[in-house]
């Protein structure tokens, strides 16, 4: 008969958080359980003992120290690991549900007195018949303790959160929020991506329970939430993981597969069965006991990759004699297909930067098993364009239009994420080319061809105030900018926009096929327009028109498909504080296809054409 941490040992276990970590067997007793397979001693220390080193030892049962004691909820407490050379280290629990607030380091042990009660049956159900792939998706990505604050410059709570930022997102018309990484870390100045505690939403915020509250929220606004996770690599914390027991337990014990050295952190040793049971378990996790609707997963590039951020000698061939990681390619494959079996509906998007082939392929075709990618490409290549003076645009033009010629060979997310924005890379608004007025509409036209090209869309908070600063993770975002017209208009345009994306099906509903897809105006890299029509399965048509230059265009023709159409967006209009320059409100093409076109300068105009129903 198999013991119950035979799984965890075959790289099998799914639920490894049920296992080990602190559990309670009856009122006022908890049963720990860690895993330091080279510790030569295991104490178990806390409020409950005094932190007497030897006061609590555990015993080493199927490979695994453990002990029952009595303790109560709210308790801190660590494991004291003697080595075999005689140290003693101080460890947080990996499988921990709750810590100390940092700068402390303990855990906790977390036994709510009315523990949160889900209420989203009828949103899960509504995801379970949902086809993710037809349906619109564009997500606010959001860091949770810069979003706002207090007047004192105290951070929001997951509750002060589901209070304010709940209404503001549906207000806004955004379909998903997706969080920077929540799980426990020491250092705000990682933004959650050094990680201690993988299995403890951050106590900055609250609690888990107040995580939970905040996700169901959500979910009563019909709002879907992801969470970023980091699986690549982990922080050199000293009550962190590395070298968990005086060995290399979670990281690799080779120099070339230990540790990535600009980022100061260790690795995963993804070879190691226990470690892919810990990776596998935490991702369900946050699916399971949080009712997180995805997972964007960090660094997936790191990960793939042997020579990633080394230089020649610092790495070593696989078995194959190439550079890829193929343990952390099985782990990736792994970590999908229990994804997905459980959370069929789930989002699980790779930031992968590479041209690594097939990573939102099913496994069993070869691919990786993720359903999304960030199109790296994409961003780059259009933010350097927007860049790019308007005199010297004409031979940047393929840089708008080089994407469409890859843009079916994975499922793609179109990032414009955080990582814009910081470094001093400069904020969105920074970017565009031009003077004060420009900026303003060059970025309403960025966005506007965002969201009417193929692929599912992302922006980080803050491009919707049009914000000049750079993100700054110690301060709320600069919201009095909302008192000047131009970024209460621009506010204006992107909460119009998320609703004519949302509105209107051939905007997303053939995201992955060539069918939904028709270029017109490829490659009038002079006047720097282009217009394309997008097309759903019904054959019903949003014909976008996009004017990239400092110059307005009268009498402009060109041969959109026959028929009649009506404006549903403008980013010239007035109430955008555009130029208000007249465009065509309603046409009728010619009988070849022909029509005219007033195209304002630094603008976007989206035309919707009703499919004409054919009689039997």
């Amino acid at each position: 008969m198999e013991h119950k941490f035979s799984k965890f040992y075959k790289g099998e276990c799914t639920n490894a958080y049920e296992l080990l970590g602190c559990h309670k067997v009856e009122e006022g007793l908890y049963h720990f359980a860690v895993w330091a397979p080279n510790a030569k001693c295991v104490s178990l220390i806390g409020d409950f003992n005094q932190w007497l080193v030897y006061h609590d030892k555990m015993q080493l049962e199927d490979g695994i120290w453990q002990i029952t004691v009595e303790a109560r909820p709210g308790d801190c407490y660590k494991y004291a690991i003697t080595t075999q050379y005689g140290a003693v280290l101080y460890k947080a629990d990996p499988y921990a549900v709750y810590a100390e607030k940092r700068p402390a380091t303990a855990s906790i042990v977390y036994d709510p007195e009315n523990p949160h009660v889900w209420q989203d049956e009828q949103w899960i159900a509504k995801q379970t018949k949902k086809d993710i792939y037809k349906s619109p998706v564009n997500i606010y990505e959001v860091h949770a303790g810069s979003w706002r604050r207090h007047p004192d410059g105290s951070m929001y709570t997951y509750r002060d959160l589901a209070k304010y930022l709940v209404p503001y997102v549906k207000k806004m018309g955004y379909t998903h929020v997706e969080f920077m990484p929540l799980a426990e870390h020491p250092f705000d100045g990682s933004w959650g991506y050094q990680v201690t505690g993988f299995y403890a939403p951050t106590s900055r915020y609250g609690t888990p329970d107040d995580l939970k509250y905040l996700i169901d929220q959500f979910h009563k606004a019909n709002i879907g939430v992801l969470l970023d996770w980091v699986p690549a690599h982990f922080c050199k914390d000293a009550h962190g993981l590395m070298e968990f027991d005086g060995t290399c337990c979670y990281e690799s014990a080779d120099e070339f597969k230990k540790e990535h050295k600009s980022w100061g952190t260790r690795i995963f040793d993804y070879s190691r069965y226990e470690v892919q049971s810990f990776l596998v378990s935490n991702a369900l996790y946050w699916l399971k006991e949080f009712h997180f609707d995805g997972l964007r997963v960090d660094a997936v590039a790191s990960m793939l990759y042997l020579d990633y951020d080394r230089r020649d000698g610092e790495w070593r061939p696989n078995k194959w004699g190439g550079k890829e990681n193929l343990e952390a390619i099985d782990l990736l494959r792994k970590v999908s297909c229990k994804v997905f079996e459980a959370c069929p509906y789930a989002l699980f998007v790779a930031e992968e930067s590479t041209a690594f082939p097939k990573v939102t392929h099913p496994t069993y075709t070869g691919g990786l098993g993720f359903n999304y990618k960030w199109n790296m490409g994409w961003m780059n290549d259009v933010l350097s364009y927007m860049k790019t003076d308007t005199l010297w645009r004409a031979e940047n033009h393929g840089k708008l239009t080089f994407s469409m010629m890859y843009a079916y060979s994975e499922n793609y997310m179109l990032p414009l994420s955080h990582d814009e924005v910081v470094h001093l890379k400069g904020s969105l608004i920074n970017k565009m080319f031009g003077d004060y007025d420009t900026k303003f509409g060059q970025l309403k036209a960025l966005l506007g061809y965002q969201y009417s090209h193929p692929g599912k869309k992302l922006n980080f908070m803050g491009v919707e105030l049009a914000q000049w600063n750079e993100w700054n993770e110690n301060k709320e975002l600069d919201w009095m900018l909302l008192t000047y017209p131009k970024h209460d208009s621009h506010q204006l345009f992107v909460r119009d926009l998320n609703k004519a994306y949302a509105k209107y099906k051939p905007l997303y509903q053939n995201d992955c096929t060539w069918e939904g897809f028709k270029w017109l105006l490829p490659d009038d890299s002079q006047n720097s327009v282009i217009a394309f029509e997008r097309l759903d399965k019904a054959g019903n048509v949003v014909l976008v028109v996009i004017n990239f230059s400092q110059y307005d265009y009268y009498k402009y023709g060109f041969y959109p498909d026959a028929g009649t159409y009506q404006l549903i967006l403008n980013s010239d209009e007035y109430k955008y504080s555009g130029n208000g320059t007249p465009v065509n409100t309603e046409f009728t093409t010619a009988d070849d296809g022909y029509a005219e076109f007033t195209i304002p300068r630094s603008s976007v105009q989206y035309y919707y054409k009703k499919a004409v129903k054919k009689s039997k």
